[in-house]
């Protein structure tokens, strides 16, 4: 009996180590970038650049989140962007078409990502289909619903105080930073001291096992793409501050950097395992790289080039995390 108590602590103690040796790499990584962009451009710690990237990265965290809650459960979530979308067009229509105050037109925006999340998570539950082929399908159905209702139409006559909001800034900081950690916050008290963090982080890990535990694997995969929507549309609500507008063209470029930065930070693509801190330094890495080429007037399609292999990197370590997991129950098993 207390031998087995003691390999389960020296297990525990011993994935406590791996995950800080990922969180302190990732930091010493990004310290890095900071050290050599600022020595190759001295404007990349200027106010203005500090500010610029905060607002970046708080939008990239709130996305990296998106992906993350559904990486939990071992699944996927392509239609993020399209939920994003979604959410804003619908806020800059009830804005500029029917004056709704801004509170309400928010909240709605917000309802109608964690419904579009709600039907993809009903969708996969019922039908058994895989969660990548969903969410492709509902991606080109919202974006497309989305284009047809609004006819592609750019709403540039909202509220001043929503772009306002955008410009507001706390030092050099600007609170859509403070919101996106409130966010981040809000998920670890979800994922380590909740019923539902454990029985999602338990779907994840063998949702077959959890089911025969009593877990409703079912209600909890809905609430996850809930979730998932709800923290695209989230996350769009942020960019539409930043631009001033509500455009069709938000969303498009979300993809890669939502699945980099959890991914980097140490959630695992098989389920079962999350880090929220992680996801942050990750999202953080992402906008230092984009800011920083950004300021060496660097083309974007190498941006492109240059995060597509961080991606293959980062997949690499996951498998590496995923292998050492594997071993670790093993090691309980026996």
């Amino acid at each position: 009996m207390s031998s087995s108590i003691s390999a389960s602590v020296e297990s525990s103690f011993r994935a406590w180590l791996v995950e800080q040796s990922n969180l302190l790499s990732l930091a010493a990584i990004v310290g890095l970038l900071w050290v050599v962009f600022t020595a190759l451009a001295p404007g990349f710690v200027s106010s203005f650049n500090l500010f610029a990237i905060s607002r970046s990265v708080a939008i990239d965290i709130v996305i990296a989140f998106s992906t993350m809650v559904v990486l939990a459960i071992g699944g996927m979530n392509l239609a993020i962007g399209s939920i994003g979308v979604c959410s804003v067009m619908l806020v800059g229509y009830l804005l500029q078409a029917h004056g709704l105050a801004i509170p309400l037109a928010l909240a709605a925006g917000l309802v109608l990502g964690a419904l579009l999340g709600f039907a993809n998570g009903a969708a996969i539950v019922l039908t058994g289909v895989n969660s990548f082929i969903i969410t492709l399908a509902s991606a080109s159905l919202f974006v497309g619903g989305m284009l047809i209702l609004s006819k592609a139409v750019i709403y540039n006559e909202i509220p001043a105080e929503i772009a306002g909001f955008g410009r507001l800034r706390l030092g050099f900081v600007s609170p859509l930073l403070l919101i996106a950690l409130a966010m981040g916050a809000s998920l670890l008290i979800l994922f380590r001291f909740t019923a539902l963090g454990r029985e999602i982080l338990a779907t994840g890990a063998n949702a077959r096992a959890a089911e025969l535990s009593g877990v409703p694997v079912g209600r909890v995969t809905v609430i996850v793409h809930a979730l998932s929507g709800l923290l695209a549309a989230s996350a769009g609500l942020m960019l539409m501050t930043w631009l001033g507008a509500a455009m069709p063209s938000v969303g498009q470029d979300w993809l890669l950097p939502s699945f980099l930065a959890p991914v980097l930070g140490g959630t695992l693509l098989a389920g079962g395992m999350v880090s929220i801190v992680g996801t942050m330094l990750g999202a953080l890495l992402v906008a230092t790289i984009r800011s920083g080429l950004l300021i060496l007037q660097v083309g974007n399609f190498w941006l492109q080039l240059f995060l597509g292999l961080v991606l293959l990197v980062a997949v690499m370590l996951d498998r590496y995390r995923a292998f050492y997991a594997e071993r670790r129950a093993l090691e309980r098993s026996a």
